[in-house]
């Protein structure tokens, strides 16, 4: 195999973008043992400490199992015990005994483990992130941030992750990285596997996922970084001179939620401040799902969380990650393309996209691939693909093909993918793809030719919203607007492990991959929210995320609306509160902050149980000792309400974090069916960090209005501080 189809053959190269599915899949050899493994959640007894010794912890968490295994000294029958994500533990059982630790006094809930998927050298510049200029010379790179990311694991050699001036971590800084011939430094300073309970190994990279997220996310400058020799530039991270501390928890098959919780209780105990997961499983209640429930726990400790949406796109009610208290990310496109142009025999061009630029392909018979039938050799073959783009390119390639144009799929619209191909081939989008599909089926000779353009920049409209993806409504919790924000996810460069990179290169440390998924846009929101913990270390993790959200963008400069894969105008159930804007980021002049009784409140407004709400919030007996709230009423930066209550009455509350003196007055724009007001118009203020709280009213007629969006706006003299509203 040659080098350029080592670089991408993994099923995790376009971020499991192309894993659609967000079925979840229990441990493989659960049916063979008839043992399978468990999450066990139990309530604290009176007077607990975590800081107990490790002995007489584990000693109460066995008091919780079946006699056998509960006396068994032999070794320890759990797989993690936590504290800080979740108090309990994670073990192997079989059904007779999930039965008999469920009826346990004190355990909360017994889940069965489940795996989820796996959901630059340009990006920074696209953001207006530049070294001289921009936001990094006004608000800095991150310097004592640190982003923990639960994923595949790190090169530890790249390049990305040199310390060459960096400072020394916080002192707040408890985690470790001791391995024998591994060695971490100044910019990665904390390494831990935590698959299946074995956490004595350095976490290598045997995939790729890893090193590419935590170089986005907070990567060093990288002069000639590349894929194959195209997208040339200097590579970054959205947070350079931040701290990274990397939690394995996945694999090439996914990620286990024990092992999931256990990277989260490594990171929290451990002292981050930024977690970036670029992971999720399907829609569930929060007191169902690990992650929102781990996430919680951190944002009691002040740990900002960014999560995937997921890369089930286009479809309605597709979102990942729904809990307020996480940002959930979506992606986007960004102003770059690796041009690989297809020309017809009829001489129609349509530019496509290709990581790989060899030599121009002469014009050669076309066919349409159909499952293996029909000879291919020596032909340019066209096919449709949701699966590893380069996996399939080296089965055409194997069978004698010369080239492979991708059509984009219905669904797909106007994204295309630059990837490593083995041979010469172009990506072009759904509406091109079905013109040459007619071609094809209409000529009796069909041939065709892809002329290698290279890369070009300020392609435009960009961003546009890549098809795949995840759209709101959320199902968990509707009255909150999911996702909350989209940044760049496609067509990623960044850094990649040498062992997984061609073999051919000069320098193992400067291996370049490109990849797109919402797991390539969760860690640019992760940077982003480093460099914003950097500017304002007191911001609570609600506080960062309003930041982020309300400064964000809907319009490009022409004033034209961003657009979703369809070249339509994109609706806040697919792009959130809007792109991200770093350039303002660290200055929003106002914030909507939410503490965590707050959230409490919210739950319960919920409706779920006290049991469920101690499970997700530690606490017993919650919703008895404070009020419910409605979604609507959490002090959130956007509106979501339901089309059929006709109306929306609800309180707003925001933190002044600019000029000490300030003054905003509202700007509406809602559609003309909508009666909306915010009273009052005008907020006043005469020092930092003072709140004032306002009413938004909205109304309409619930027999004609069944889909209805907008915002509201609070304008000063240096700040727009927009919150989106959606009527669905």
């Amino acid at each position: 195999m040659d080098a350029h189809a080592r670089l991408l053959l993994t099923s995790l190269v376009l971020t499991g973008l192309l894993s659609h599915t967000t079925s979840t899949i229990t441990h493989g050899n659960c049916e063979k043992s008839g043992q399978c493994t468990y999450i066990v959640r139990v309530r604290p007894p009176p007077n607990f400490s975590a800081e107990k010794s490790p002995t007489s912890l584990e000693n109460w968490y066995r008091s919780f199992l079946p006699p056998g295994m509960a006396t068994s000294e032999l070794r320890s029958p759990f797989i993690h015990t936590y504290t800080e994500a979740i108090i309990g533990f994670a073990v192997r059982l079989t059904k007779d005994e999930v039965e008999y630790v469920k009826k346990k006094d004190g355990v909360l809930k017994v889940y069965q483990d489940d795996i989820l998927p796996l959901l630059t050298t340009h990006t920074p510049d696209f953001l207006g992130l530049r070294p001289n200029g921009g936001a990094w010379n006004s608000f800095g790179m991150g310097e004592g941030s640190i982003i923990g990311l639960l994923d595949t694991g790190i090169d530890f050699a790249h390049t990305s992750f040199n310390d060459d001036g960096m400072a020394t971590p916080p002192a707040k800084w408890r985690g470790s990285c001791k391995f024998e011939g591994v060695k971490c430094n100044k910019k990665l300073i904390g390494a831990r596997s935590l698959i299946g309970g074995q956490n004595s190994e350095p976490p290598m990279d045997d995939v790729g996922h890893g090193t590419h997220t935590a170089s986005t996310a907070a990567g060093r400058f990288v002069e000639g970084a590349s894929v194959l020799g195209n997208g040339n530039g200097t590579a970054a991270g959205m947070a350079p001179r931040a701290h990274i501390a990397m939690y394995q928890v996945c694999d090439e098959l996914g990620c286990y939620n024990s092992d999931v919780l256990a990277g989260m209780e490594a990171a929290i105990a451990d002292g981050v401040d930024i977690l970036s997961i670029s992971l999720g499983g399907p829609t569930q209640p929060f007191h169902e799902d690990i992650l929102a429930i781990g996430a919680f726990s951190a944002m009691q400790k002040g740990i900002f969380v960014s999560c995937s949406a997921g890369n089930s796109g286009p479809f309605s009610s597709s979102v990942s990650n729904e809990a307020p208290w996480i940002l959930t990310v979506g992606a986007s496109t960004m102003d770059r393309q690796m041009k690989a142009i297809v020309k017809l025999g009829d001489g129609r061009l349509f530019v496509g996209e290709s990581a790989y630029q060899p030599s121009n392909l002469a014009s050669l018979p076309l066919v349409f691939k159909l499952d293996g039938s029909g000879n291919i050799t020596g032909k340019v073959v066209a096919c449709e693909i949701e699966g590893p783009l380069v996996e399939n390119g080296q089965t055409i390639k194997d069978g004698g093909g010369a080239g492979m144009i991708i059509l984009g799929t219905e669904d797909s619209g106007n994204t295309t993918f630059a990837a490593a191909h083995v041979l010469p081939a172009s990506y072009v989008n759904s509406p091109d793809g079905a013109v040459i599909r007619k071609y094809i089926e209409s000529s009796k000779k069909p041939t065709a030719s892809i002329i290698f353009n290279g890369t070009s920049l300020g392609t435009i409209p960009a961003p546009v919203v890549a098809y795949f993806s995840s759209r709101g409504p959320s199902t968990a919790s509707p009255g909150i607007l999911k996702p909350d924000i989209i940044g760049p996810g496609v067509n990623v460069i960044a850094a990649w492990p040498f062992q997984v990179g061609p073999k051919t290169v000069d320098k193992h440390d400067k291996v370049f991959n490109s990849m797109s998924g919402t797991s390539m846009s969760t860690p640019h929101l992760s940077g982003i929210a480093a460099i914003i913990k950097s500017a304002h270390s007191d911001w609570s993790p609600a506080a960062i995320k309003s930041a982020i959200m309300t400064t964000a963008y809907v319009i490009y400069d022409n004033k034209k609306p961003i657009l979703d894969e369809k070249l339509n105008p994109a609706g806040h159930f697919t792009i959130g509160a809007g792109h991200v804007n770093p350039y303002k980021v660290t200055n929003p002049g106002l914030i909507y902050d939410i503490d965590e009784q707050q959230y409490i409140s919210y739950l319960c407004g919920l409706d779920y149980t006290d049991s469920e709400v101690e499970i997700i919030t530690h606490q017993k007996g919650a919703c008895n000792k404070g009020k419910k709230i409605a979604e609507a009423e959490l002090n959130y930066p956007s509106i979501a309400v339901w089309a059929s209550t006709g109306k929306l009455l609800v309180n707003r509350t925001v933190t002044n974090v600019g000029d000490a003196r300030s003054s905003y007055t509202v700007d509406i724009d809602m559609p003309n069916e909508i009666k909306a007001t915010v009273s009052p118009t005008r907020l006043e203020f005469t020092k930092a960090k003072e709140m004032k709280t306002f009413v938004v009213s909205l109304s309409w007629d619930s027999s004609k209005t069944k889909h209805a969006e907008g915002s509201f706006k609070w304008v000063s003299g240096q700040h727009v501080v927009r919150s989106p509203i959606v009527i669905f």
